[in-house]
């Protein structure tokens, strides 16, 4: 009886581990949500880094899909900029995305903060 009682508890470990972790990794998609640890732009700052993008005339580029956090960028045709130090030291870059500000991280072109 108590190996029956192990093994359900393995596998229900087993099936629930990976939910569990999907949960930490996938961000909601709403303006401001951050799906990693990494420094991105504070909440505080993102009202002059949205005057900041404007100033620097950085062009809209437009997708089919829609602009979520977790969403991954196309491959081709879209430029990605560096966040001036003023705003925090950051490995991420930003870019415009059907008229939405977003960083970006730039190896996997994934979205990790859309700026509100």
């Amino acid at each position: 009886m108590q190996h029956k009682i192990l093994a359900i508890a393995a596998i229900a470990t087993a099936i629930g581990a990976p939910a569990a972790t999907l949960a930490q990794t996938v961000g909601v998609a709403r303006p401001g949500v951050v799906v990693t640890d990494e420094p991105t732009i504070a909440v505080e700052q993102q009202p002059a880094f949205r005057d900041y993008v404007i100033r620097e005339r950085v062009p809209t580029y437009t997708i089919p899909d829609r602009v979520v956090v977790g969403g991954v960028l196309p491959e081709a045709g879209v430029t990605y900029y560096d966040v001036p130090q003023t705003f925090g030291a950051t490995t991420y870059r930003y870019t415009v995305v059907n008229g939405e500000t977003v960083l970006v991280e730039p190896h996997t072109r994934r979205i990790v903060q859309i700026i509100d």
